[in-house]
C-alpha cells in the first residue's frame, strides 16, 4: 500500500502530533507498506535522536513560525502537496490533525480521485477560545469542511468522537494511540536523579508536555507549595517564564526526549496533567506505562485511560484545588501510590504501537475497499 501521511506537524518536533505520525510511518514500512511523509519545514534542532529519524521520505513545505508561538509552524501554500501525492503513486492520503496543510492535502486528494483518511487530534476550537476569547465557530466551520470531505475521520478518544459527531461530522471511527511499553517502564525509577530533584527527600509531582496558556500548567500552583512536595515540569513554550515566576520553588528542566525523559517519568512519584482540551493526552499513558498514578481532568482524552480509583484520580477540569487535593490523598498513602502505579502499568501493557498501527491499516483495507465497491457500482 502506498501512503502518504500529510502532517501538520513532524520530528524534530516534539508534540503528539509529530509523535503519531512518526510512529505510523514506522508502522507502515515495519509491515511492508510504501509511506512518504509531507510536512512544514521546520530549523534544524541539534541533539535530536536517532530513532526520531524519519523511516521514509520526507517532503518539507516551507513554513513560518506561528506569531507569538514560534515552536508552531504553519506551512505556505505550496504545489508540492500535489506533486508529493501524484509522484508517489498514492493509493491513499492519511491526514494527521489537518488544519492548515491538511486542508491542503485533502483538496489534492479530491483533485485526484484518492481516499483519504483524516485523523482528529487536535481540539482547535478549544485552543481558538483560549488564544482568541472567540472564534470557536470559525475552528469548527474548518474542521467541518476537511473531515466531512474524508472517506473516514478516525478519533482518538470516545469523548473526541462524541464532539465530532455533535459538531455534524460524518463517519467517525475510533482509534486510540499506543504507547512504548519498553522505553516507558517502572524499572527505570533513579535514586540518583530523585535525590537531584529533590534533594530533601520531598514527594515529586511531574507535568510533562508544552508549556502554553491551553495547558494551564498554573493550576499546579497551589500544589507546589504543598510541604515535602517538589513540582518539577518538563517541556517548553512561551508560558515558561510566567510559570517559573508563580512556581519559584518547582524544578523546570525543560525539553527531555528518549531514554532521559523515560527515566525522568518513571522516577516520579505522581504525574499530574492539567490542560482541559485533550483529545487523548499521550503522557498521561506514558506516566502509566511507567508505573506512576495520575492525576488529571475529567474531560476529554484522560476519561478513556485514567480508571478514577484504580489507576489515579480524575478531578474537574480548571480547578486548581482539586488537583492539589487528590496530589495530597496520594502523597500520604505510598501503598495507594503503589497500587495505582501497578495497575496503570497492566491497563496500559497491551496498547502497543504495533496494535493501534494495525487497527490503523485495518481501516485503510476498509476505505479503499468502500472506493473499489463503489467504482463497481
Amino acid at each position: 500500500m502506498r501512503v502518504v501521511i500529510v502532517t501538520e506537524s513532524f520530528p524534530p518536533d516534539v508534540n503528539g502530533v509529530a509523535h503519531c505520525a512518526l510512529q505510523t510511518a514506522r508502522h507502515l514500512v515495519d509491515r511492508g507498506h510504501s509511506p512518504v511523509v509531507v510536512a512544514p519545514a521546520v530549523p534544524t534542532a541539534a541533539g535530536d535522536e536517532p530513532d526520531d529519524r524519519a523511516p521514509c521520505p520526507v517532503v518539507r513545505i516551507p513554513s513560518l513560525p506561528l506569531p507569538g508561538y514560534p515552536q508552531v509552524r504553519v506551512a505556505l501554500p505550496s504545489r508540492r502537496v500535489t506533486t508529493a501525492i501524484t509522484e508517489h503513486r498514492a493509493d491513499l492520503v492519511h491526514l494527521a490533525s489537518p488544519f492548515v496543510l491538511g486542508a491542503r492535502g485533502m483538496a489534492a486528494a479530491s483533485r485526484l480521485g484518492l481516499p483519504a483518511v483524516a485523523v482528529y487530534q487536535t481540539d482547535l476550537a478549544g485552543y481558538a477560545r483560549t488564544y482568541t476569547g472567540a472564534g470557536e465557530a470559525a475552528a469548527w466551520r474548518r474542521i467541518r469542511s476537511v473531515h466531512s470531505a474524508a472517506d473516514l475521520t478516525l478519533a482518538p478518544s470516545g469523548a473526541a468522537r462524541s464532539d465530532l459527531q455533535e459538531h455534524g461530522i460524518p463517519r467517525v471511527e475510533l482509534w486510540p494511540r499506543g504507547v512504548d511499553t519498553v522505553r516507558f517502564r517502572p524499572e527505570l525509577r533513579n535514586e540518583a536523579l530523585r535525590r537531584e530533584l529533590a534533594p530533601n527527600g520531598e514527594l515529586i509531582v511531574g507535568y510533562v508536555g508544552r508549556l502554553a496558556p491551553e495547558k494551564q500548567v498554573e493550576l499546579l500552583a497551589g500544589t507546589s507549595t504543598l510541604p515535602g512536595v517538589r513540582v518539577v515540569v518538563v517541556g517548553d513554550g512561551p508560558s515558561r517564564a510566567g510559570l517559573e515566576q508563580a512556581m519559584p520553588g518547582a524544578v523546570f528542566l525543560g525539553r527531555r526526549t528518549g531514554d532521559e525523559l523515560a527515566r525522568i517519568f518513571a522516577s516520579l512519584d505522581v504525574f499530574a496533567h492539567t490542560g482541559p482540551f485533550e483529545t487523548f493526552c499521550q503522557t498521561v499513558q506514558e506516566a502509566m506505562a511507567s508505573g506512576v498514578p495520575v492525576v488529571a481532568p475529567a474531560v476529554g482524552g484522560p476519561l478513556d485511560l485514567v480508571a478514577h480509583g484504580r489507576t489515579g484520580f480524575l478531578v474537574p477540569p480548571c480547578d486548581a484545588a482539586a488537583v492539589r487535593d487528590a496530589v495530597w490523598s496520594l502523597a500520604a498513602d505510598p501503598r495507594l501510590r503503589a497500587a495505582y502505579g501497578a495497575a496503570g502499568r497492566a491497563t496500559v501493557e497491551g496498547r502497543t504501537w504495533a496494535a493501534v498501527g494495525d487497527r490503523l491499516i485495518g481501516y485503510y483495507t476498509d476505505v479503499l475497499a468502500g472506493r473499489r465497491t463503489a467504482v463497481a457500482a
